[in-house]
């Protein structure tokens, strides 16, 4: 597996978001089963885990725990705080310190490679935050510094208190916000950018169609405007234009929109979902397509004649969006 580096930090070139195992996209996969799929996408060459205590919440960081502990020392672990509590968002010192204490109960381990603020608390300044957790550093707790769904403005306020070494953030050929602001800061401030939900939230598979239901109770999407039938059947021609690229390449639908992401910078780390040994392979091998510049011409051109519609995120999941 190649290598890409968030700031200082070196990791595999691709992630694995290990959110879907538990929470979020459907019901969760049997815990053994998990821990099989975590260990292959090590033995294939990722190197890189992304968890949360609000995936959950807490079981993923415990699945993630347990799969990881016996290769600790060979892996970049990343986990997440502030974004549940018993008042909602909250990135009050005392609460982050208490968050860290119990996933790193939690995850097994004595330290967290990259910790992110999930969701940017409106009533906690982002430099009481920065400061917080380069206290935890200091500490040896945790090891490197990151932001989740950040504006530029509260990336740029916490970096010049304390490093920031990678933001993550929504982004994939369909949601493309960061390219406004946020990737370009990145780029200019020497920070590494982790493109959550890169295909989609399962739409640039071309597995999903227009008939397709999601369970309300365990499917996040069923609450995204972007996934309702209406907006599924609008936005079906970006997967046509991504399956007739992908034919024409030899390879698959997720290999180029991964490709795709891979390309637009170097400090770019995409972490797709992996629930199923079989997507292991086919996600990895996006590391060795290339896009030539008439390959990344046709899709920019396909872009530019569809309009997609739906909200990324649920209203009130794009109000924590800060």
């Amino acid at each position: 597996m190649k290598k890409r580096k968030l700031g200082d930090l070196e990791v595999s070139a691709l992630g694995m978001g290990c959110m879907n195992l538990s929470f979020g996209t459907g019901k969760p996969v049997d815990s053994n089963e998990a821990i099989r799929i975590i260990r292959t996408a090590f033995e294939e060459g990722i190197t890189f885990f992304d968890t949360a205590e609000a995936y959950g919440p807490f079981t993923n960081e415990e699945l993630v725990g347990k799969a990881l502990k016996p290769i600790r020392k060979e892996v970049i672990l990343a986990t997440k705080f502030g974004m549940i509590s018993e008042t909602g968002v909250n990135s009050q010192p005392k609460h982050i310190r208490k968050v860290v204490n119990e996933s790193l109960k939690r995850l097994q381990t004595d330290y967290i490679d990259l910790l992110y603020q999930h969701r940017v608390d409106p009533n906690v300044p982002i430099e009481d935050v920065a400061e917080t957790v380069s206290e935890l550093i200091k500490q040896g707790k945790v090891k490197y510094f990151g932001l989740s769904e950040a504006n530029a403005k509260t990336i740029k306020r916490a970096h010049n208190i304390y490093p920031v070494t990678a933001v993550q953030n929504q982004y994939s050929i369909w949601t493309r916000e960061p390219e406004l602001e946020v990737i370009t800061l990145c780029e200019e401030l020497g920070i590494g950018f982790v493109p959550w939900g890169p295909l989609g939230t399962g739409f640039l598979t071309g597995k999903i169609t227009a008939d397709v239901t999601f369970d309300a109770e365990t499917d996040l999407r069923a609450t995204f405007p972007r996934f309702t039938p209406k907006a599924i059947r609008a936005n079906m021609p970006l997967v046509d234009l991504l399956n007739n690229i992908a034919n024409k390449k030899g390879v698959t639908t997720v290999q180029i929109a991964l490709a795709w992401l891979l390309k637009q910078k170097p400090f770019i780390v995409p972490i797709p979902g992996m629930d199923k040994i079989e997507y292991i392979n086919d996600n990895i091998q996006s590391v060795n397509v290339d896009l030539t510049k008439e390959d990344l011409g046709e899709i920019e051109n396909g872009l530019s004649k569809i309009e997609i519609q739906g909200a990324r995120l649920s209203d009130d999941l794009l109000s924590l969006s800060e």
